[in-house]
């Protein structure tokens, strides 16, 4: 099957990072973890989310990478940031990550942020995260974080 322009792009971001992962775009949405836990036969705990917040001192992107069964302690991020954040809307998530919500990667973003990624992902040995559109994921083998930039490991529920 064929990628899609937003999951090829990704794809080709893999690429040249030379992470040797591959962008699959499944026929089910995989817009929320419990559909792509779903479309993939995993656990709901395998599907990265990956949320974007403000900075609500400097209005600066906070991305937190949620495990799908997990529900982010907004308090909680914030305290570990030094600042409050709040949720960022449709407009803030496409400009500063340049992927719609449903689709946003864990990585590859247009602007940096302040990058939190949640203990529990640890847990596992291979995760799933989205890669461009709502249909996109790659399978993330071995632990997240040895494929992200700077980042802080949190507990975050």
């Amino acid at each position: 099957m064929s990628l899609s322009k937003r999951a090829r792009q990704f794809q080709e971001f893999l690429e040249q990072r030379g992470l040797g992962l591959t962008v699959t775009e499944l026929p089910d949405s995989t817009h929320t973890a419990d559909e792509a836990a779903r479309a993939l036969g995993c656990l709901k705990g395998q599907i990265v989310k990956s949320l974007v917040f403000r900075n609500t001192a400097t209005d600066a992107p906070v991305v937190v990478l949620a495990s799908g069964s997990n529900r982010v302690d907004v308090a909680r991020v914030g305290a570990a940031l030094g600042h409050p954040i709040a949720m960022a809307d449709v407009a803030f998530v496409r400009r500063v990550t340049g992927f719609p919500i449903g689709g946003v990667p864990p990585l590859g973003h247009r602007e940096s942020s302040d990058l939190f990624v949640d203990e529990d992902l640890l847990d596992f040995d291979e995760v799933w995260a989205a890669a461009g559109t709502p249909h996109a994921v790659f399978r993330i083998p071995g632990k997240i974080t040895e494929i992200l930039p700077e980042h802080t490991v949190l507990t975050i529920a």
